[in-house]
This record gives structure tokens, C-alpha cells and sequence, in this order.
């Protein structure tokens, strides 16, 4: 019990920055190159490199090559099927509206 509490602080430690909380719900929406992500953010390459290192790390975010770039997408499993804007952590759920 005190694991499966400790992992689902973790993960909302990680949820608790406004940045990542927006670069998820900017994949949430599709596959997105961190030039794409960067269009809506503004921020430097590097802070949105660090925050995508963290999401990726944390398993919110996975990568794929695109040629000689990288596409981030959210990962799918955390999402709950049939409703649009949600992440099940396993302990809670998070709901974007």
C-alpha cells in the first residue's frame, strides 16, 4: 500500500508543473515535434527538452525518429478509452475540461 501511494505521488509531482501538465494536453491532441510543441508554449528549446525528459522518464511520453527528428506522443495506455482529455495514474484520474 505505502508503494502504490508513493508511486502515485511521484507521478503527480511530475503532473504538478504547469508546463508539463500543458505539453501533455498539447499530445493529448496528436503526435507532436518539439518545434510543434514550442509553437503553443514559447519556451526555450532546452526547458521544453528538460520537461520532455522528465515526461518521457516518468513513461507519460514515448518517442519515435522521424527522420532526423524525434515525435513525441502521449502515451496511450494512461489514457482512458471512450473519454477524450483523461489520464488514469492507476490511483487517481485526471480529467481536462
Amino acid at each position: 500500500m505505502i508503494d502504490e501511494s508513493k508511486s502515485c505521488a511521484d507521478k503527480l509531482k511530475i503532473l504538478a508543473d504547469t508546463t508539463r501538465l500543458s505539453v501533455l494536453r498539447i499530445l493529448m491532441e496528436g503526435s507532436k515535434h518539439v518545434g510543434e510543441i514550442n509553437d503553443v508554449l514559447g519556451l526555450e528549446q532546452s526547458l521544453l527538452s528538460h520537461h520532455l525528459k522528465v515526461l518521457r522518464q516518468a513513461g507519460f511520453v514515448t518517442t519515435t525518429r522521424d527522420g532526423k527528428a524525434v515525435l513525441y506522443h502521449f502515451v496511450p495506455i494512461i489514457r482512458q478509452k471512450g473519454i477524450t482529455k483523461v489520464i488514469d495514474l492507476g490511483c487517481c484520474i485526471l480529467c481536462f475540461e
